[in-house]
């Protein structure tokens, strides 16, 4: 009867163990490149540029001191129309030993909602 040979079964073994971990690698890093990949698209879907315009418009108008509620709801008629976005813009005036503005700003397209208080 012909003896078994068993010595080279550890070759074996540490093949297993090896291409286990190179599976568990590739699979990291596939998992990193998706996360990356979102967390970009989420970075260039945010409309920075339409809030800040909004803010910039906003600013300019308390600034020049001529706001009323007809103008807020002129701003607010024009994104519906043109970005297709929800502003809500409600201004309050705190006298008390000092006097400023108090804007709140309230940004939504469906996809991002963005709430900002700003005082001026």
């Amino acid at each position: 009867m012909e003896k078994l040979n068993d010595e080279a079964q550890w070759i074996v073994l540490m093949g297993f163990m090896v291409a286990a971990a190179f599976f568990f690698l590739a699979l990291v890093i596939n998992q990193s490149t998706l996360v990356g990949q979102t967390t970009a698209e989420g970075v260039l879907e945010f409309p920075k540029e339409e809030i800040r315009d909004v803010k910039s418009e906003v600013a300019a108008i308390v600034a020049a001191d001529n706001a009323d509620e007809e103008l807020w709801e002129d701003i607010e008629a024009l994104y519906i129309a043109r970005k297709n976005a929800v502003v809500d813009i409600s201004e309050s005036v705190n006298i008390g030993d000092t006097t400023f503005t108090e804007v709140k700003i309230h940004f939504n397209n469906g996809v991002t909602e963005y709430d900002e208080t700003a005082h001026y």
